[in-house]
C-alpha cells in the first residue's frame, strides 16, 4: 500500500535516525545539484516504466526497510512508488509536494538573551540554509522581523508564539540566494519596511525607509543599530542589538565570510573584497568578544548536510571565537582579498533573476516558478 508522508513527516525521521530507505527519482543532475541527507539516486520516467536492472539496485538499497520516495513535485515518485507496490512492496511512502515542499520546510528556534526583556527567534529554512529573525520586548509586546523569505507566515507565526506584534521589517540587503519577504510582508501587515540608504543605488524600485549607518531603531526597551557593512553587497547592513546580538547576514558567517561578486562581478570582486575586510576589522571586529553573531544563513550542501550545528538547534558563534578560529579573520588585506577574487565558489543558480526580483525590476507571480527560481543550496559564502 501506498502512503503519503509529508516533508515534516520525513524531517522528524531524519533527526531521529529512523531507519528508511529514501529515493530520489529525479535526473542525475538535479539530484546532483541539491538533494535530501542520504537520498539514493534511481532516476525514473513514468512512460518507460520500472526496469529489471532499476528493481535489482531498489532491491540493493532497500534491504527490507520501509522506502520512501521523492521527486521534484511528486509528478514521478508517485508512479515510481505504485509501481513497487506492484512488485511487492508493502511499506511504500510518497513525500509530498516533493523537494519543492521540502524547500519550504522551516524549523523555529530561541536564542538565549541576556536581558530578559529581549526575545529572539532564529527561524531556520532548512533546506536552504537562511536565517531570518524574529526580534522583540516582552515588555512591549513588539517585534522586528529581520530577513523573512517569501514564506511570510512563518515570521508571522514565530512573533505571534512569542506573544509578540510585527511593527517592522528589516533586510540586512538586496539577497541573491532566496526570494525575499521582506517588503510583501511589511505590505501585509502595514508596517514600515528597512534597507540600508545606498540601496537606491543598486537599482531598488519599491518603497522602504532607509537607515543610515548608526541610525538606532527602538522595540520597547531594546535598541538595534544599524551598522553599515559593505563588502557581500554595496548596501549590507548589520544589525546589533542591544549590544550583545549582532545579526552580520551575509558579512560574516560561523564558518566564513560573503563572497563579493555576485554584486560586483569577476572583473570588480577585488573592490567589493577590499570593503569587506574594511567591515570586518574596522566595524564587526571591534565589537566585545562576547557579541553573539548570529548570520543569515547556514551551510547546507548539495547531499543536504549542515556544516555547522544541525536543523532546530541554534546557529550562533561568539564573536571572539570565530576572531581566533576563522582563518579569513587571520589574513591581511592582500592576502584576503587574494582569497576571496581567486578562488570564489559556484554562484547561486539563478542569482541574476532572483536580484532583479528583489530589486523590484522584475516580478514572480507564479508559485512554481518562484520555487524553481530558489531550489538549491544558498551559495553566498566565499
Amino acid at each position: 500500500m501506498v502512503k503519503n508522508t509529508t516533508p515534516e513527516q520525513l524531517a522528524d525521521g531524519i533527526d531521529a535516525d529512523e531507519q528508511f530507505t529514501l529515493i530520489d527519482t529525479r535526473p542525475e543532475d538535479s539530484y546532483d545539484a541539491w538533494h535530501v541527507r542520504d537520498a539514493e539516486n534511481v532516476p525514473y520516467d513514468p512512460d518507460e516504466g520500472l526496469s529489471e536492472d532499476q528493481l535489482n539496485e531498489v532491491n540493493a538499497l532497500v534491504d527490507d526497510r520501509p522506502v520512501v520516495v521523492i521527486c521534484g513535485k511528486g509528478l514521478t515518485s508517485t508512479p515510481f512508488a505504485f509501481a513497487l507496490d506492484e512488485h511487492g512492496y508493502e511499506d511504500v511512502s510518497v513525500v509530498t509536494g516533493g523537494m519543492e515542499d521540502w524547500s519550504k520546510l522551516y524549523e523555529v528556534v530561541p536564542i538565549e538573551t541576556a536581558n530578559d526583556d529581549l526575545v529572539v527567534r532564529q527561524v531556520q529554512r532548512r533546506a536552504k540554509g537562511c536565517l531570518g529573525y524574529v526580534v522583540g520586548s516582552t515588555e512591549a509586546e513588539e517585534a522586528v522581523v529581520v530577513d523573512a523569505t517569501r514564506q511570510t507566515d512563518q515570521f508571522k507565526i514565530a512573533a505571534q508564539d512569542a506573544g509578540l506584534s510585527i511593527s517592522r521589517v528589516l533586510d540586512t540587503h538586496v539577497h541573491a540566494d532566496h526570494i525575499s519577504g521582506g517588503s510583501a510582508l511589511a505590505d501585509e501587515i502595514g508596517v514600515p519596511y528597512h534597507l540600508g540608504d545606498t540601496a537606491r543605488e543598486r537599482g531598488v524600485e519599491y518603497e522602504y525607509d532607509p537607515l543610515s549607518d548608526g541610525d538606532v531603531i527602538d522595540v520597547g526597551g531594546v535598541e538595534i543599530e544599524a551598522l553599515h557593512t559593505p563588502g557581500h553587497t554595496s548596501e549590507m547592513m548589520n544589525y546589533l542589538v542591544d549590544g550583545e546580538l549582532l545579526l552580520t547576514g551575509d558579512t560574516l558567517f560561523v564558518d566564513s565570510v560573503g563572497r563579493t561578486e555576485l554584486q560586483f562581478g569577476e572583473d570588480d570582486a577585488s573592490r567589493g573584497a577590499e570593503l569587506l575586510y574594511d567591515s570586518l576589522h574596522e566595524t564587526i571586529l571591534d565589537l566585545p568578544d562576547d557579541t553573539t553573531v548570529l548570520p543569515g544563513h547556514l551551510t547546507v550542501t548539495s547531499d543536504g548536510r549542515y556544516e555547522n550545528g544541525s536543523p532546530g538547534e541554534p546557529l550562533e558563534a561568539r564573536l571572539g571565537d570565530l576572531r581566533d578560529d576563522l582563518d579569513f579573520l587571520g589574513l591581511d588585506r592582500e592576502a584576503f582579498v587574494e582569497r576571496l577574487t581567486e578562488d570564489a565558489p559556484e554562484k547561486p543558480p539563478n542569482y541574476e533573476a532572483v536580484i532583479a526580483i528583489n530589486t523590484g525590476r522584475d516580478t514572480v507571480d507564479d508559485e512554481s516558478e518562484a520555487t524553481e527560481l530558489e531550489l538549491g543550496p544558498n551559495n553566498c559564502a566565499a
